[in-house]
């Protein structure tokens, strides 16, 4: 798998910074965030370096994706939330932290005043049908 030599992620997937793991296998691993937003906060990596969505290979993405539910099933169970957010960021603008694709597990309570939530505000008809013109003919086939 490809490593970055100055990526925190690819130096906990080798094992030369220590996590707390909660499961892994040959393309990702779930480990505990050590600065939890709330009990039970996971993340899950893939063991290939890619800075972000854009760059990840798809076997990659499909083994995180998998393990993330995996591991919010457990999260679920043993920590009974009363909510559970998938969170993956990419780039400053979305608050991504670390350059190395990742998704967050994370457990949420009501009122737990985690800043994520957003006011739903109605988008004009024609401004929607213009934006979704722009993303189709951006598609690759």
């Amino acid at each position: 798998m490809a490593e970055a030599s100055d990526c925190i992620f690819c130096a906990i997937a080798a094992g030369t910074i220590p996590s707390i793991r909660v499961c892994e296998d040959d393309a990702a691993i779930a480990f505990m965030d050590i600065n939890p937003a709330n009990p039970g906060h996971c993340l899950v990596i893939s063991r290939e370096h890619a800075d972000n969505l854009f760059q990840v290979s798809p076997a990659s993405l499909q083994a995180v994706v998998l393990m993330a539910q995996k591991v919010a099933h457990a999260v679920w169970k043993a920590m009974r939330p009363d909510g559970l957010n998938l969170l993956q960021a990419n780039g400053p603008g979305a608050a991504q932290s670390i350059g190395h694709f990742h998704v967050h597990v994370l457990p949420r309570r009501i009122d737990d005043d985690l800043a994520m939530n957003w006011t739903l505000n109605p988008g004009e008809r024609k401004a929607l049908e213009e934006t979704a013109r722009r993303i189709r003919s951006a598609l690759t086939p």
